[in-house]
C-alpha cells in the first residue's frame, strides 16, 4: 500500500466502434499514445470514460486492457463504482486479477447515504480488492461530497485508502486532504499548477488525454522549480482546453473526435444518450486542433 502516485493521470477516454462497442484497437493506441507522451498513469472508466454507460462486463475487459497494454510502465487507477456495494466490490475484485495498480470508487450515489453506510461501502470494496484506493469526490454527479470529516471516518475504518480524485468546489480541501497523508489528485486540470503549490500530488482530467504533452509540461516545469515556466505551460493547456471544448458539441464528443483527429484512428461516438459532432462542429474542431498545433501523431 506504499504505492506513490504523483504526476499526470488523464482520465481516458472509451473508444467505441461504429457499432457502439468498445474499440479495443483504438483503446490501445490511445494508451500508447498518452504513455509516450509521458504520462505518470491513468484514471481508466471513470466519468471521461463513460463507465456508467458501460456494463460491467466491458469494464471489466477495460481493466484487462489497460492492464496488458502499459505492462507496469504506469499506473492505472481502475474505477469499479457501482450504485450497489455487491457490483462495486465485484469488479473490484476483477480489477485486482486483471492487473492494475489501484482502484477507485464514487460512493454510493442515488439514494441518500449516511456517513456510516458510506464508509461501509468503501471498506467492502476496497478490501474485494486489497489494492491502494482511491476515492472519487465528485459530487456535482453523485450528490455526495466527501469532505475532509467524513474522509477521517473512510480512513479509520479501510486500510487501503491511498487518496482521492478531488472533483469538488471546495479547492481548499485539497490542503487538508494533503496533510492527512492522502495523495490528493485534483479534479480540475485548468487548476493544477496552483493545486500543486498546496498540496495536490498530480492530477486528473479529461482533456489531458487529447493533449497529454501540455499538461506533461507543467508538471516537468514544476518539479524542475521553474514556475515561471509551469505557469506558461499551464496557460497553454488552459487555452487547449478551453477551445476545444468550445468549439460546440459535447465533452465526450469533443474529446474522442480530437484523439481520432490527432492519431488517424476512429474513436467512434459518446454512449447514448450521448450524441456525435455535427458535420459544422467537426469542421469547427479539425481548425481549432490545426490553429493549436496538435500535430498528428503516429503510434506504433
Amino acid at each position: 500500500m506504499k504505492t506513490e502516485f504523483h504526476g499526470i493521470f488523464p482520465a481516458i477516454i472509451t473508444p467505441m466502434t461504429p457499432e457502439g462497442k468498445l474499440n479495443e484497437v483504438a483503446f490501445r493506441k490511445v494508451i500508447e499514445f498518452n504513455i509516450q507522451a509521458g504520462v505518470h498513469g491513468f484514471w481508466v472508466a471513470g466519468g471521461t470514460g463513460e463507465s456508467v454507460l458501460l456494463d460491467d462486463e466491458e469494464n471489466n475487459r477495460i481493466a484487462e486492457i489497460v492492464a496488458d497494454q502499459s505492462n507496469g510502465r504506469i499506473k492505472n487507477i481502475m474505477h469499479v463504482g457501482a450504485p450497489t456495494t455487491a457490483r462495486a466490490a465485484k469488479m473490484a475484485e476483477h480489477a485486482a486479477k486483471a492487473g492494475v495498480e489501484s482502484i477507485c470508487c464514487v460512493p454510493p450515489f442515488f439514494y441518500g447515504r449516511d456517513d456510516a453506510e458510506i464508509v461501509e461501502h468503501y471498506r467492502i470494496v476496497a478490501a474485494a480488492a486489497d489494492l491502494p484506493l482511491f476515492v472519487y469526490n465528485l459530487p456535482g454527479a453523485t450528490g455526495v461530497e466527501i469532505t475532509p470529516a467524513l474522509m477521517r471516518k473512510i480512513q479509520d475504518r479501510v486500510p487501503q485508502l491511498a487518496g482521492l480524485k478531488h472533483s469538488a468546489v471546495t479547492f481548499g480541501n485539497v490542503r487538508a486532504f494533503a496533510k492527512m497523508g492522502l495523495f490528493c489528485l485534483i479534479g480540475n486540470s485548468r487548476l493544477m499548477l496552483p493545486a500543486l503549490t498546496i498540496g495536490a500530488t498530480g492530477c486528473v482530467d479529461g482533456p489531458p488525454n487529447m493533449a497529454p504533452e501540455l499538461w506533461v509540461e507543467i508538471w516537468n516545469a514544476y518539479q524542475a522549480g521553474d514556475l515561471e515556466r509551469a505557469a506558461a505551460a499551464q496557460d497553454r493547456a488552459c487555452d487547449a482546453a478551453d477551445r476545444v471544448l468550445g468549439c460546440g458539441g459535447g465533452f465526450h464528443a469533443l474529446l474522442k473526435a480530437t484523439l481520432s483527429e490527432r492519431l488517424g484512428i476512429d474513436c467512434g461516438y459518446p454512449r447514448p444518450p450521448g450524441s456525435p459532432l455535427t458535420v459544422e462542429q467537426q469542421t469547427a474542431l479539425r481548425k481549432c486542433v490545426a490553429e493549436l498545433g496538435l500535430t498528428n501523431v503516429t503510434v506504433s
